[in-house]
Formats: C-alpha cells, sequence, structure tokens
C-alpha cells in the first residue's frame, strides 16, 4: 500500500507544470556541491573526458561537455523550435494582436538588458562580448516558479509568460547564430543547407513520418557544428519544417513536440544543469559581482528585464497595439517581469559562448545563478503578495 501511495506521488510530481523548474533547483544544488567537494578534480575530468570516435573522414569524438552543449541542447533547441511554430500556427503567436503583446513585451526584455551591460562593460575588451548573456529567459524556471502560485494568478499571465519565453528563446536563438559563431565554413555551411531544403521538400511533398525529418537533422547538426555554426541551430531548423496544422488534429510536429517534452524537461536540462553549474565558490566571486561583468549581468537581469518587459507592455497596450490578457493588470505584468530575469540555463549556455577563459565563465555563470535567484524570489514574492492583499480587500 506505501508503495502504491509513493508512486502515486511520483507521478503526480512529474505530472504537474512546476517539476521541471523543482528538478532543475535540485541539479543546481548537487552541481554546486560536486564543485564544492573532493569530488571536483574528478566531476571535472569527466566532462573533459573525449568519448565518440574519428577517422580520416569523420569526426565524432569530443568531451563529454561539449556533447553535452552542442548536442543534447540541440534536442532542447528542436522541443523550442516545436514550439515556436506550433504557437505561430495555431497558438499565442497565430495573429497579430495575439503576438504583439509577448512580441513587443520580449523585445524591450531583450533590449534594456543587453544595453545595461553594454553601458558597463563596452570599454572592456574582455567581457565586452557577453552583451547577450543577460537577454535570455529560462522558460523551465521562469514557467515552474509561476505555477507554484498555482490559482493565485490568472490563467492569461501564464499564457502570457510562455508566449513571451518562446519569443525571448526566438531572439536568443538569431543572436547566437548571428553573433556568438565564427571561422565559418561556407562549404560545410552549403552542404547544411541543401539538407535542410531536403526537409523543406520532404514537408512540402507532405511526408509525415517523423524519423524523415530526425536523420536528416542529425546530418544537419553534423555539418552546422564543422562549419562554425553554433551547431544546436540545426534543432531549430529541423523544427520549422516539419508538418503541423492548424486545427485540433494531432500532426507529426506535435507528436514529437510531446514525445520530447519528458526526456528535454527531465533528463537533458537536468544533465545541462548539473554539468554547467558546477562553480566553485571562492571569495573573489562576492567581489566579482560588483566588477563590470558582474554587474552587467546582475543588473541586466534584475533591472533590465522587468523594466524591458513593463514599459514595451505599456507602450504596445497605450498604442492600442495589443491588450493585457484577461483579469491581469500592470503589477502582474511587473511580477512576470521580475520571473523574466530568471535566465539560468540560457543566459549560463550564452556564457560559455561569449568566452573561452574559464575564469571569466565560472564569474559570469556566479552572476547569472545570483540574479535568477534574486529575480525569482522577488517576482514570486510579489505576485503572492499582491494576491494576499487582494484577497483581504
Amino acid at each position: 500500500m506505501t508503495k502504491l501511495i509513493n508512486l502515486k506521488i511520483f507521478k503526480r510530481f512529474f505530472s504537474s507544470s512546476s517539476a521541471g523548474g523543482i528538478l532543475l533547483l535540485i541539479c543546481v544544488a548537487i552541481s554546486l556541491t560536486i564543485a564544492n567537494t573532493s569530488f571536483a578534480g574528478s566531476f571535472e575530468n569527466l566532462l573533459n573526458r573525449e568519448i565518440g570516435f574519428a577517422n580520416d573522414s569523420l569526426q565524432l569524438r569530443y568531451p563529454v561537455l561539449l556533447w553535452i552543449n552542442d548536442g543534447l541542447m540541440a534536442v532542447f533547441f528542436l522541443l523550442v523550435g516545436l514550439e515556436i511554430k506550433r504557437e505561430i500556427i495555431e497558438g499565442e503567436l497565430s495573429s497579430f494582436r495575439q503576438a504583439s503583446l509577448p512580441v513587443f513585451a520580449a523585445l524591450g526584455g531583450v533590449m534594456v538588458p543587453a544595453l545595461i551591460y553594454v553601458f558597463f562593460n563596452m570599454n572592456d575588451t574582455q567581457t565586452a562580448n557577453g552583451w547577450g548573456i543577460p537577454m535570455a529567459t529560462d522558460i523551465a524556471f521562469a514557467l515552474g516558479i509561476l505555477s507554484l502560485l498555482g490559482n493565485k494568478v490568472p490563467t492569461g499571465l501564464k499564457i502570457f509568460l510562455a508566449a513571451l519565453a518562446i519569443v525571448d528563446d526566438l531572439m536568443a536563438i538569431l543572436v547566437i547564430a548571428i553573433f556568438y559563431s565564427s571561422d565559418i565554413h561556407f562549404d560545410y555551411l552549403m552542404y547544411a543547407g541543401g539538407v535542410f531544403a531536403l526537409l523543406i521538400a520532404f514537408n512540402r511533398f507532405g511526408v509525415k513520418n517523423i524519423f524523415f525529418y530526425i536523420v536528416p537533422g542529425i546530418v544537419m547538426w553534423y555539418l552546422i557544428h564543422h562549419s562554425g555554426i553554433h551547431a544546436t541551430i540545426a534543432g531549430v531548423l529541423t523544427a520549422l519544417t516539419l508538418p503541423t496544422t492548424n486545427d485540433s488534429s494531432e500532426s507529426s510536429l506535435e507528436k514529437l513536440e510531446h514525445a520530447l517534452s519528458r526526456p528535454v524537461n527531465f533528463i537533458i536540462m537536468p544533465i545541462f544543469a548539473i554539468a554547467n553549474t558546477n562553480i566553485t565558490f571562492e571569495g573573489s566571486m562576492v567581489e566579482g559581482l560588483f566588477s563590470n561583468l558582474g554587474m552587467g549581468i546582475v543588473l541586466g537581469l534584475f533591472l533590465g528585464k522587468p523594466l524591458g518587459i513593463f514599459l514595451m507592455s505599456w507602450l504596445s497596450v497605450k498604442l492600442k497595439i495589443a491588450q493585457l490578457p484577461a483579469e491581469t493588470n500592470w503589477l502582474h505584468v511587473l511580477g512576470l517581469g521580475l520571473l523574466g530575469g530568471i535566465g539560468f540555463t540560457m543566459s549560463i549556455f550564452i556564457a560559455l559562448l561569449s568566452f573561452s577563459e574559464p575564469a571569466l565563465q565560472t564569474e559570469a555563470k556566479f552572476a547569472v545563478l545570483i540574479a535568477s535567484v534574486i529575480s525569482g524570489i522577488a517576482g514570486y514574492t510579489l505576485l503572492s503578495a499582491y494576491n494576499k492583499k487582494k484577497k483581504t480587500v
């Protein structure tokens, strides 16, 4: 009987919308614990160990960390791409009026943090390239924390945050593709373009079998990886070619999205968190928060995100381009903007692309961690306090 109850609790947890965010928090705690114990060296060696195979014509032998950040994260971006396309075809981004509020909000949430970072780092050649770090919002964490509030917040606010985070991810993907890729090899890029054209042809000819998209997508990942553009873009490009419908029938895209949702949220993202938040704490880290790099990231996420999201949302509503979701007000938008400051996995991912020096990567990851924790607590507290105040009135 006890085993049956435990199994029900286990199933209920993994079925809840907050499970992904909670699991990520646990994995962060595990990673930080490992990094600050005697296991740190062994864990570092594991991440640097090369696995795979290579010969004269094929190179598929990389460190474990690269397989995680370039390989598994490509699957994450595949899922993000599927969500983006579905929302454009039949969801919250399917019409201009529906899409305008999260699009404007996301634009503000990208531009203002980047400007704040540039303000602090424009004269520092070592850190200037990190302007993309505070632009990103972590979908899993932000939605996870919002879901902890349950019915204390309007349903429309949750939909708004999900749509905003999807647009935010799309912008982050474009930034990675354009600004964080180097040494472009156009021959590989041309071959990858040929594979992409093949996938588009499959879509046009009505091919619905998912494997006709996944197998060429893997080939495209290999080609893009060797082209110099970050390989995770292959996941998005593959997603955009999968066929879908604008009605309630389940399409190939939706089948793949459902199949990937749990593995990504409960396996890939936790693995990424464990591998990339292994920060060994040092006394100088606190001082690093007040450096140009630290201030640019912390203030970019904690202040820039809510400021940009709030101002652009307000402007789009005042210009009658968009309207607030049902039962939401401007305090809700401010709380949502604070939750948008949870950059975490996406911000850490861009930090790894921004800097090659381990010291700068560690300083940036610590700043992202602190900013995300502060933003999450502030957003949750504001929305929860407002709900209590409303009940007492």
